[in-house]
């Protein structure tokens, strides 16, 4: 924070040295002096980030605003006019106390292209608002999980969760049991795995656990859990029955736009 401090400070007496001049920069508009094209910027965050979507400049002097997409979300990014500095985190004007800095967008994904015949279903698989989750069969946040989305179902009819078995690396034992669980698509399974009690090794042969991989490689999604819902936003990690209802109500109003 010290670093970042220092370097808009930096940049603000710059900016303030040139004002005096009669000639050269200061002494007109920044960009009669410093310009930042979108092909340049994406030459400068190559393998930061996936694509640079917008460059302006920011209403702090000496800074680039820029809009650029990561791990299919875009995220607000600030570079100064030197060019060799990039910051992340919200800008404050200190006379209003306004956030300047855009908001992250919430990923989205089009649920149509995410089969569901592998999942687990936990609520009736005939409720008209499906929520789908990608799972880990040893996550700890999965089984953190799966007791909140059981009380959802409880208490909503017309919500089902269908869970797709994402195991991950970190997890050595995960990829067969999940095999085990998508060959029997047994909720119970799933639970006793989550619990940490020993299941059953699989009884049939299947590639769906690679496809799930590829599948979330192909959404941008690396965590579990990960809950998509039915309009297709995605929101990563552990969630509460509550919470897991309220931001149900929020898609729900999005679709309804």
């Amino acid at each position: 924070m010290k670093r970042i401090l220092l370097v808009v400070c930096l940049l603000l007496c710059t900016s303030a040295a040139y004002g005096f001049q009669k000639d050269g920069c200061g002494s007109g508009n920044c960009i009669d002096c410093h310009s930042l094209t979108k092909e340049e910027a994406s030459n400068i965050l190559k393998g930061k980030v996936d694509e640079v979507l917008s460059v302006k400049l920011s209403d702090v002097p000496g800074l680039w605003q820029l809009e650029a997409a990561y791990q299919g979300k875009t995220i607000p990014l600030y570079l100064d006019f030197s060019k060799k500095f990039i910051i992340s985190g919200n800008v404050i004007r200190l006379q209003d106390g306004e956030n300047l800095t855009p908001q992250p967008t919430v990923q989205t994904v089009d649920v149509k292209t995410i089969p569901l015949q592998d999942a687990v279903i936990i609520g009736d698989p005939k409720a008209p608002l499906k929520i789908i989750v990608f799972d880990d069969p040893q996550c700890p946040f999965c089984k953190k999980l799966h007791p909140e989305m059981e009380q959802v179902v409880s208490k909503r009819k017309d919500i089902a969760f269908y869970i797709k078995m994402f195991p991950l690396a970190v997890h050595p034992n995960s990829y067969e049991r999940a095999k085990t669980i998508i060959c029997t698509k047994s909720a119970k399974l799933l639970a006793d795995s989550l619990a940490g009690k020993p299941i059953p090794p699989p009884v049939c042969e299947t590639d769906q656990v690679d496809k799930n991989i590829q599948l979330a490689e192909t959404l941008h999604i690396n965590s579990t859990p990960t809950l998509i819902f039915p309009d297709g936003r995605v929101y990563p990690g552990y969630k509460p029955a509550d919470a897991i209802l309220e931001l149900l109500e929020k898609s729900k109003v999005s679709e309804n736009k």
